[in-house]
């Protein structure tokens, strides 16, 4: 796979259309060809102990944030046409199908693929555990800023070049 757009999601808490931020890694002919990342305003704006405990984001941080429809704007010319992935799709595609529900934005048929399945099948029992830091390192990549969602992103993104 060479042309395909990285995605990764935050939440402000356990509902998955609580999208805190999004980064997003478009990948062209093999190459990192553009990049996008935005804080995004939950509504209600509420944040879990939990949730800011694992990427350290809080209300004060998205309370002068956009909504999502307003950030996905932004979003949806960069990845128009590429297939997506991610690591551990079923939870950004739930998260992406929950929000726009939310919002009653029409779902534009987006197809998924999963870097965490394929590291499964690719690394097996060789690794620890299938996280996106071990499979990062495992392809070469050292994942800094774990849980921002940029960094996420890229991290997906070098690991899809290496294994998808």
């Amino acid at each position: 796979m060479t042309d395909f757009a990285a995605i990764d999601f935050e939440t402000a808490n356990g509902c998955r259309s609580s999208v805190c931020s999004v980064g997003v890694v478009v990948v062209r002919q093999g190459r990192v060809a553009d990049s996008f990342y935005s804080l995004i305003k939950p509504e209600p704006n509420y944040y879990s102990w939990f949730c800011q405990q694992v990427h350290g984001l809080g209300r004060e941080d998205t309370d002068d944030a956009e909504v999502f429809p307003k950030v996905w704007a932004r979003v949806a010319p960069l990845i128009d046409g590429l297939p997506l992935v991610a690591h551990n799709s079923p939870f950004d595609e739930g998260c992406l199908r929950a929000v726009m529900q939310v919002y009653r934005m029409d779902w534009p048929d987006y197809r998924f693929y999963c870097t965490c399945w394929a590291a499964r099948r690719t690394f097996g029992r060789r690794l620890p555990n299938h996280q996106l830091h071990t499979v990062a390192e495992a392809c070469g990549y050292h994942l800094e800023n774990h849980h921002h969602a940029l960094a996420d992103a890229e991290a997906c993104a070098a690991i899809a070049l290496k294994i998808l």
